[in-house]
């Protein structure tokens, strides 16, 4: 597989900081990328001010536009948008990134999914897109700040189809000092997607923006 099967690059949800962040670091590796947002004006303002050429637009039209889709919204309106795209999402790849998290007076925790993660949510909502759970644990600070040039951090890239988690991590690739390493079916993306309250407590104890590294691969 080469970086060209990864064609153009929409990021629904792109004006938040986890899309944007990800989206300059893949444009800055030269790929294509577009943002998505409910507000077409303010996706355009956050591409410009992104720059690397990324465009931005509905997130209807991000969809169509792209190749692979990254869902990067927040959870609250994950089912809603994915029901709402399902037809132009249909034989793209969509990597999902959402963590199901609430917040109280004692910290992050981890949200209750029906279907047992944000990405199995997507993969029953989208049965005509190949869905891909990557992403999870990349810090928003570290992607936005243009004065880091190495992301040094490992993805844990989830799916059921060998050849869509192969290109994500190729995709992971593309940006310096990442890398993506395959952790399994889809069905265990609730244990990923819940990780992220343990790695928030821990950046709030020790003021950090940690990620994680997979030892002996």
């Amino acid at each position: 597989m080469s970086a060209h099967e990864i064609g153009t690059v929409g990021v629904l949800g792109g004006t938040g900081p986890q899309g944007r962040g990800l989206a300059m670091r893949l444009a800055a590796a030269g790929t294509p990328v577009v943002l998505g947002s409910r507000d077409a004006a303010r996706a355009a303002e956050t591409a410009a001010a992104v720059g690397h050429g990324v465009t931005g637009t509905t997130n209807r039209e991000c969809a169509r536009a792209a190749d692979t889709v990254v869902v990067a919204v927040p959870y609250a309106g994950h089912a809603a948008l994915l029901s709402e795209l399902a037809d132009d999402l249909a034989e793209r790849l969509v990597v999902d990134c959402v963590n199901p998290l609430g917040f109280d007076a004692q910290g992050p925790y981890a949200l209750d999914v029906p279907e047992g993660s944000a990405a199995q949510q997507a993969a029953a909502l989208l049965p005509r897109s190949r869905v891909v759970a990557a992403f999870h644990h990349v810090s928003a600070v570290v992607l936005e700040d243009r004065s880091v040039a190495r992301v040094d951090t490992d993805v844990l890239v989830l799916g059921d189809d060998r050849d869509a988690t192969d290109l994500v991590c190729e995709l992971v690739a593309l940006v310096p000092g990442m890398r993506g390493v395959y952790a399994g079916r889809l069905r265990n993306a609730r244990q990923v997607e819940a990780l992220t309250a343990n790695l928030i407590a821990v950046n709030r104890r020790y003021k950090a923006h940690a990620g994680i590294r997979v030892t002996d691969v």
